[in-house]
């Protein structure tokens, strides 16, 4: 459980907030905001933001320190990967998956971007008085089927109900725990100057998915969320080249916002090259009728691997062997320029900077 906070304002305008086990200072209220905003959930600046002056400084360890996709870690010489995430997208069911199938995917998602096997998942539920009970069957039963796919088991739970108009439907918070083989080591700092960007398919479906639903839009062709467990296919691509050095699942905040972490907290550059991202074209064309730049929209089947320059065309190969990589496209790489920014070479041969997403394109997307 959180230690209590107080805040106390100092003559210096600064703010000393006080827990049972130590003191800091902090510039409070961050940037400009005094209180929560859905921004703050996005997966950009302000989530950063958010947990390095908020959250980080309260719990600092070094397992906590990397801000990977889960923490690993050792028991007893067995190496095991452990996540947890939270889920609140809107509507609870949207074209490819709804609520249920996420909670599975994205916990399962998060285990395999630390190379770990993905073994037990546990639940939370917090329903909201009135929501249908079918529906509820329903989110079960996609769940249930969700595991069964992934070669997981759901092991322990809870559930929880709030007054009618204080919850939004369903709430659901997955954790998990998954073994790492020996000789993988997956972590952010990995990526090194020469590595190759890799993309396991068309980008921006997920959120563009749930905006069709939510905006009433109609296509000519369906857009389908990629909600999907990418465990086997991170098998595969370990087992073609067990010294991948980073990956990461680009959901909130989409690849830019991915990338821009992993090129921080590496201290590296990352260039992409705009031609070789995939996309479809339906897709993009709501994009451009939205106003969104897909590099920023949230996936919930795709990801990111950043690996050796020997191994690329290694780990393309197993993607492009697997149902959810055949598309599979090395879209940049890892260069010695603008360490911590990541830049894009346009269509047209420009240059720009894709910095990380400061407000909130897309809220409650996952």
């Amino acid at each position: 459980m959180l230690s209590e906070i107080k805040i106390d304002q100092n003559g210096n305008g600064a703010n000393t907030v006080t827990t049972d086990s130590f003191s800091m200072s902090c510039p409070l209220p961050i940037g400009d905001h005094t209180e929560i905003v859905l921004a703050h959930g996005s997966g950009g600046r302000l989530t950063h933001q958010l947990i390095q002056k908020m959250v980080l400084p309260q719990f600092r360890n070094d397992l906590l320190e990397p801000l990977h996709d889960g923490a690993v870690f050792s028991v007893n010489g067995a190496k095991l990967a452990f996540s947890t995430d939270s889920f609140v997208v809107k509507p609870i069911f949207f074209p490819g998956g709804d609520i249920g199938r996420l909670a599975v995917c994205g916990t399962v998602n998060d285990l395999a971007m630390c190379g770990a096997k993905p073994l037990y998942l546990s639940a939370g539920f917090i329903l909201e008085e009135g929501l249908g009970m079918e529906d509820f069957r329903r989110i079960v039963q996609s769940m249930k089927q969700a595991a069964a796919e992934a070669g997981v088991l759901l092991v322990t739970g809870d559930t929880k109900v709030v007054d009618r108009g204080k919850g939004d439907k369903i709430f659901i918070n997955t954790s998990g725990i998954g073994l790492v083989e020996p000789g993988v080591n997956i972590h952010p700092c990995r990526a090194q100057i020469g590595d190759k960007i890799i993309i396991n398919g068309p980008i921006a479906m997920h959120g563009i998915a749930i905006m069709s639903v939510r905006e009433n839009l109609a296509f000519e062709t369906e857009i389908i969320s990629d909600c999907a467990s990418l465990n086997g296919l991170v098998a595969g691509l370990l087992q073609a080249c067990p010294d991948v050095h980073v990956m990461r699942d680009p959901t909130r905040g989409g690849i830019a916002s991915a990338l821009n972490e992993i090129a921080d907290q590496a201290k590296i550059g990352i260039r992409l090259n705009e031609a070789a991202i995939p996309i479809s074209e339906e897709v993009k064309g709501a994009c451009e009728i939205l106003g969104f730049d897909p590099l920023y929209v949230a996936n919930e089947g795709k990801l990111l691997a950043v690996v050796p320059p020997e191994g690329a065309n290694l780990v393309l190969e197993a993607m492009r062997r697997h149902p959810l990589g055949k598309d599979a496209a090395i879209i940049g790489e890892v260069v010695p320029d603008h360490p911590g920014f990541v830049t894009l070479r346009t269509r047209v041969g420009g240059n720009r900077i894709v910095d990380m997403l400061s407000g909130e394109q897309l809220p409650r997307i996952c």
